[in-house]
């Protein structure tokens, strides 16, 4: 196809986009094609004037008298709920704050603390996970008196085992944007005897995710990808309501006490979600976030994934029709129902000079060492007219390395 065609086809798909009137609730420089919101969001429009009111007013005016007056106590729980609704998760189960990291290593503990230890002492971690779930879990499985066992994601419901306390699954995998499969993984585990951790990073915000329906145990996440919370934004625990009275987390803290300015000595968990909680929430990410979520509104997330399948489709029709053949070949799954919402491609030697050069030319996107190129397509801003033109540059940038070097 030409490539007036393409970008004929591109306009009129934008035309007609159910969500197109979004991408104007985010600062947004139309001379860049912004394809790496799934690593850091776009900043939505009213997150500035809201941050300017709480240090100004809130901070500045009332102080200390904002933790009650201006509802900063109970914020984690909170923005929690939004982030609930956007990951199939009933009011009362998800506590916004820490980092995925921290929330992953409750999560782990918690899972195998729930478990039978006299006979499940396995932790299974998915071989291809990004690289600080490994770490956490590993830790955890040494703290914990568990063994580790790493196992492809695909390769969870039949690895489980007897002996499995949990396992700890990404959703959709960082660097080839596979999905995984949640129901049926949460099943089988369960069938086994164990417990589910999920790594929502890559889905939260990208596509539909029904936590409750599927009977997920627990799930961590970050919001500075899809959710567009800013850099550094505060991550979420979810626990399912079922094991909250019995969720004992590794990491006590006083914001997680039953009556935290009792300032008892002796530590008595929380009810709820409440008991997801360590310390002092931060207060100035945390609104932050609160107000990128308000860009969620009304938004259905049956129209973002569908918006995400064919924006991804497209770009890959794209790719195959402006860059040299064989040049580059796609690691994201074809099939819809294995796809999350990013097109990852194997180039080869020189990827990141590619990326480089792409980014110099006004299209963002990321490098994954050694060979992957990624590029985030995210529902809410991203337009046809973007994946087009970020293709036709891919292909500009590679044939001009070709003809630059004969």
């Amino acid at each position: 196809m030409s490539e007036a065609a393409l970008a004929e086809e591109a306009a009129a798909l934008d035309a007609t986009d159910g969500l197109a009137a979004k991408r104007a609730e985010f600062d947004l420089d139309d001379e860049v094609v912004y394809l790496d919101g799934n690593s850091l969001g776009a900043l939505p429009r009213g997150v500035a004037g809201r941050l300017s009111d709480v240090v100004g007013r809130e901070w500045g005016r009332l102080g200390i008298r904002s933790w009650e007056e201006s509802g900063w106590w109970t914020a984690p729980e909170r923005v929690g709920d939004r982030i609930g609704r956007l990951i199939g998760a009933a009011p009362g189960q998800v506590v916004a704050g820490d980092s995925t990291s921290v929330n992953v290593f409750k999560a782990v503990v918690a899972a195998v603390r729930l478990a039978d230890t006299g006979s499940r002492d396995e932790v299974l971690v998915d071989a291809a996970t990004f690289p600080t779930d490994g770490y956490i879990a590993r830790s955890a499985a040494r703290m914990t008196g568990c063994r580790i066992r790493a196992v492809d994601a695909a390769d969870m419901a039949r690895e489980a085992g007897p002996r499995t306390a949990v396992a700890l699954v990404n959703h959709v995998d960082y660097r080839t944007g596979r999905l995984h499969d949640l129901p049926g993984t949460t099943a089988a585990l369960r069938a086994a005897g164990a417990h589910t951790v999920w790594d929502l990073c890559h889905s939260a915000g990208a596509l539909p995710v029904r936590l409750d329906a599927d009977g997920a145990d627990f799930a961590v996440g970050c919001t500075y990808k899809y959710l567009n919370g800013g850099p550094g934004a505060p991550a979420f625990l979810y626990v399912r309501r079922a094991l909250q009275d019995r969720f004992d987390s590794p990491l006590p803290g006083w914001n997680s006490h039953a009556d935290p300015f009792a300032m008892d000595p002796a530590y008595a968990p929380a009810a709820g979600a409440v008991r997801g909680r360590v310390g002092t929430p931060e207060i100035l990410s945390l609104l932050a976030l609160d107000a990128a979520l308000d860009v969620w509104d009304g938004v259905d997330l049956a129209a973002v994934r569908a918006k995400s399948l064919a924006l991804t489709d497209f770009f890959l029709r794209c790719v195959e029709a402006y860059v040299p053949e064989g040049r580059v070949a796609s690691v994201t799954p074809e099939a819809h129902a294995e796809r999350g919402s990013q097109v990852s491609l194997r180039y080869g030697a020189g990827a990141g000079e590619v990326m480089a050069e792409l980014i110099r030319r006004g299209v963002v996107g990321d490098h994954r060492r050694p060979d992957v190129l990624r590029f985030g397509f995210t529902p809410l801003y991203t337009r046809f007219a973007d994946a087009e033109r970020a293709a036709r540059v891919l292909g500009e940038v590679i044939e001009a390395r070709e003809a630059a070097r004969r």
